[in-house]
């Protein structure tokens, strides 16, 4: 039986029997293969998401791979069949930001797989088919379910414009800090440090590219050229531009509690540090991140340590919020 997770309203959630919505001119219905969890699930089930992100009652799950199964008027029929990763962002298409490709920022509002608009803990998800993204036929659809977050930090990498040769560093271990490490490394830097709170990670870090890994507790250098923050901290964002040299590149991925005394801004204009933020994944960004995995660049399975099924939707949502260092990406598989 095809079924579903529904979040009813912030702590009440239940499995229920899905039916697949057929696609309209311009959509796509993808049958999902995996989808992950992550601490924005956490949020919409503990009803602490902000005010406008999120519509109940929901059907969530942002991350996600599946295969195109139907499509509508209008669609390529060549499309049937192929793997696919798919952006969650529903954007107007048609206002100023929108056709400067910043789709992140549109006008017309916000709207997202899995927050607004039902998401991919389903069997079937249905969405404009010109949000999808097609992966080469050999493509691991497990590994490709972590391709969101991934696309998130590739946003972050474009913006850094980290050249060959120069000294980068990631702040925050968790997935987002380890997709930037790979993304920094194809770069070629001369150096790439990794900054985190738990020593369990240097292995990984340096597994996936890292050439020195330190903790925010041992002595710090103070002359990278970029540096991307994962952790979503006030802290964090603090280490960040304190690795910078003077002139240096900053992009700020996480997002601390409302109110959090974050930068100095008197800091920031004396050094003369260039700073970036990202929310979210542009097309640019996600067509990167497809590009770097079919390369072979990308290595998302490590980062997996738990796959379960839709009813086990509460046992993930409580791992995935744990802070068990055993736990890393939790897949849900419809």
């Amino acid at each position: 039986m095809s079924t579903a997770v529904v979040v009813e309203a912030p702590g009440e959630h239940r499995l229920t029997a899905h039916e697949p919505v057929p696609p309209a001119a311009g959509e796509a219905l993808v049958r999902v293969h995996a989808v992950g969890v992550c601490g924005s699930d956490r949020e919409v089930y503990q009803g602490n998401r902000p005010e406008g992100y999120v519509r109940y009652p929901l059907t969530p799950g942002h991350e996600w791979s599946g295969t195109v199964a139907e499509v509508g008027a209008g669609v390529p029929a060549g499309l049937v069949g192929r793997k696919v990763v798919g952006e969650g962002f529903r954007n107007c298409q048609v206002c100023d930001r929108c056709h400067a490709g910043e789709t992140t920022l549109c006008t017309a509002g916000y709207e997202e797989t899995g927050f607004t608009q039902p998401g991919a803990m389903a069997t079937t998800l249905t969405l404009p088919a010109r949000l999808l993204h097609v992966l080469p036929d050999e493509a691991d659809l497990t590994a490709a379910a972590l391709l969101e977050p991934a696309a998130c930090v590739a946003a972050a990498a474009l913006k850094a414009g980290a050249r060959p040769g120069e000294r980068v560093a990631v702040v925050g271990t968790g997935t987002l800090g380890m997709f930037a490490v790979q993304f920094l490394r194809a770069g070629s830097p001369a150096e790439l440090l990794v900054v985190g709170t738990r020593q369990d990670r240097d292995k990984l870090s340096r597994t996936f590219g890292a050439t020195d890994f330190r903790t925010k507790d041992q002595e710090l250098p103070a002359d990278f050229d970029v540096v991307i923050e994962t952790a979503g901290s006030a802290s964090a964002a603090r280490t960040a531009a304190s690795l910078l040299r003077r002139g240096g590149r900053l992009v700020l991925t996480g997002i601390p509690a409302p109110g959090a005394e974050g930068l100095d801004p008197t800091d920031l204009v004396v050094r003369q540090l260039e700073v970036h933020t990202v929310f979210g994944a542009p097309p640019e960004a996600w067509a990167h991140t497809v590009r770097v995995f079919g390369a072979g660049l990308l290595s998302p399975l490590p980062l997996v340590t738990h796959e379960l099924p839709l009813s086990g939707f509460a046992e993930a949502i409580e791992l995935a919020g744990s802070g068990d260092p055993a736990v890393g990406k939790v897949l849900l598989r419809p």
